[in-house]
């Protein structure tokens, strides 16, 4: 990230919501982890920018109830996570994860033989 923040002054630093959302699970217990994931992937189903701020900051207080570990885990990724806003609402689907970029990554050495 560093490198990144270097090398391109101005850019953010987006984190796939999917590859972080598999990481935060790890911080509370297999029965309750249905539960976490279904209250953070409503921060994505927002209207506009400032409603998936609000519905953030209403997660990470939900979520500290019970699980404070993971509360914390979460806000520290906020800026992360919400980087995706800071666009137009219609391209907010295209940059919230890098699937696509890694389907084109694995093609790429898929045709080229390289890394198997």
């Amino acid at each position: 990230m560093a490198a990144i923040g270097a090398a391109l002054p101005g850019t953010s630093w987006q984190r796939c919501r999917t590859h972080y959302l598999r990481n935060l699970l790890t911080k509370v217990p297999k029965s309750a982890q249905p539960w976490i994931a279904t209250l953070v992937r409503t921060v994505f189903d927002q209207p506009d920018a400032d409603a998936v701020r609000a519905q953030f900051q209403r997660v990470v207080t939900t979520i500290e109830a019970k699980f404070p570990t993971a509360a914390e885990h979460l806000d520290t990724a906020r800026e992360d996570l919400l980087a995706f806003t800071a666009f137009p609402r219609e391209i907010w689907r295209q940059i919230w994860s890098n699937n696509p970029q890694e389907r084109l990554n694995k093609e790429v050495r898929r045709r080229t033989g390289c890394c198997t």
